[in-house]
């Protein structure tokens, strides 16, 4: 006799077919879940590029002491200053960085980002099939950090465009870079959080896409898919304590991207619109203050007289609830969908005001200085080789302090050169060059232009509270 807990046969078999039954639909539902990524690799490895960039550097100058001039010619000590900086040429380097990239069109645009190229001498661009072709860069924005670069090539294929604005937290996305120059490494993840502020200079604009894919130094500037195959964003930065990957990962949403790139080509800079106030974050207690149901909004904190805002009736202490239809619960949501609204377009501000909800018409105009900003960053090289220096507007509360009535260029940078040499230091606002105005920092470049190589011409700058005249000679092989 059979046991009387034994299972019969044909009920031990029906037992076999449910579990077969249930095992097949939980790996449905696995499959489902974890996407396979082989297939999206493959077809869109072919538009990653490794980007690898040189800049020359040199040493700085040192001077012979006191007296060197009179030692005698044998001296030991002569011919120690001789080798160590008495007076000698500055030795040359030359650095090199990593970073990544993907095509966006089959003649040879590559998208990047701006801190990849900043300051290169040199740009050699990896195609899959490791072939290698120099790069000219179309055009920088540092404030969103994306770099358009042509290399001479065709038939190229190039990666296809999602749209970022319908990312939600929780899609699976993958990397594909070049992280410490292992080129082609695939990572995955997913979208952690939207709308990012880094409360860095550029993260006005850039409602970053935060990821935990795993990025590390030569990832930036390369791509981030969705599981359709489609770039959502350009790898950016990482949050690190350590230099590593740390969990935190930013993106570039692509949307903001392709707007930058597209005027980049067009014009060689980039446009942005302009309300012409200050804002901050509302929290829980100004929440109550202001009779708001709960946190949300941007408060207006000041208003330039001269911008549209003003000129519309927008008031400190006003609350931006809404931009043109769009909601906005952070107030780091507001600054990128001014800087993208085209100019001259009309949009309405819902805003809190006395416990009142407003609807206020506002005409967008250009963000000041924004077209003398990029024609700066456009034209970089072509001052960079001359004097080396990087230059940018002048901060209003800089120019309210130095009691700057207009113009200058504020010096960001200083790298070896005739800049350098003359005594020009960051922070340094260049007032004149050679006896001419300089208006900001887009007119620099055509001064340079126009100066005379190989003799000295007068520089004015402001530094702190005062103002000093150096002479600055551009070598007389300079373009």
């Amino acid at each position: 006799m059979r046991p009387s807990n034994s299972v019969p046969r044909h009920a031990r078999n029906q037992f076999a077919g449910l579990w077969f039954l249930i095992l097949l639909f939980t790996g449905m539902a696995q499959a489902d879940t974890l996407p396979d990524f082989r297939a999206l690799v493959r077809e869109n490895q072919a538009a990653v590029v490794n980007i690898s960039t040189t800049q020359k550097l040199r040493a700085p100058r040192w001077s012979a002491p006191p007296g060197f001039d009179q030692l005698p010619e044998d001296s030991p000590f002569r011919d120690f200053f001789r080798r160590f900086g008495g007076g000698g040429e500055p030795a040359e380097r030359e650095a090199h960085s990593l970073g990544s990239g993907f095509v966006i069109s089959s003649d040879g645009k590559i998208l990047t980002n701006a801190h990849v190229v900043d300051g290169a001498d040199k740009i050699i661009v990896t195609l899959v099939d490791h072939s290698e072709h120099p790069a000219k860069v179309m055009g920088v924005d540092k404030a969103t950090d994306v770099a358009v670069l042509k290399i001479d090539t065709n038939k190229l294929t190039a990666a296809g465009f999602g749209d970022s604005d319908k990312l939600e937290v929780g899609e699976w996305v993958i990397a594909i870079g070049a992280p410490f120059g292992l080129d082609y490494t695939a990572t995955q993840g997913i979208v952690s959080a939207l709308g990012r502020d880094l409360h860095e200079g550029r993260s006005n604009y850039v409602p970053f896409i935060q990821t935990d894919v795993a990025l590390n130094p030569g990832n930036s500037g390369g791509p981030l898919f969705n599981t359709h195959g489609e770039v959502v964003g350009i790898n950016s930065q990482i949050y690190s304590g350590t230099g590593g990957f740390m969990g935190l990962s930013f993106a570039i949403p692509i949307n903001v991207a392709r707007n930058v790139a597209e005027q980049l080509e067009k014009t060689g800079h980039v446009t942005r619109g302009w309300l012409g106030i200050g804002i901050q974050g509302v929290d829980g207690d100004l929440a109550k203050s202001f009779g708001l149901d709960r946190p949300r909004g941007a408060l207006v904190s000041s208003v330039d007289s001269a911008g549209p805002a003003a000129k519309a009736g927008i008031k400190a202490g006003d609350i931006i609830l809404s931009y043109d239809g769009k909601d906005i619960e952070e107030a780091s949501r507001l600054a990128p969908l001014v800087g993208a609204t085209p100019i001259g377009t009309t949009v309405n501000l819902k805003v809190q005001r006395d416990g009142k909800m407003l609807t206020i018409p506002v005409k967008i105009q250009t963000l000041k200085n924004e077209t003398a900003d990029n024609t700066a960053a456009q034209s970089e090289d072509n001052h960079r080789a001359a004097l080396n220096v990087s230059v940018g507007e002048v901060p209003p509360e800089l120019r309210r302090r130095l009691d700057l009535k207009s113009g200058g260029a504020l010096v960001n940078e200083v790298h070896d050169g005739p800049a350098a040499h003359a005594g020009v230091r960051e922070g340094d606002v260049i007032l004149q060059l050679n006896g001419k105005e300089v208006g900001g920092p887009g007119e620099l470049p055509k001064i340079v232009e126009s100066l005379p190589r190989g003799k000295p011409v007068s520089l004015l700058v402001q530094r702190g509270e005062g103002r000093l005249f150096l002479a600055v000679t551009l070598p007389a092989n300079s373009k």
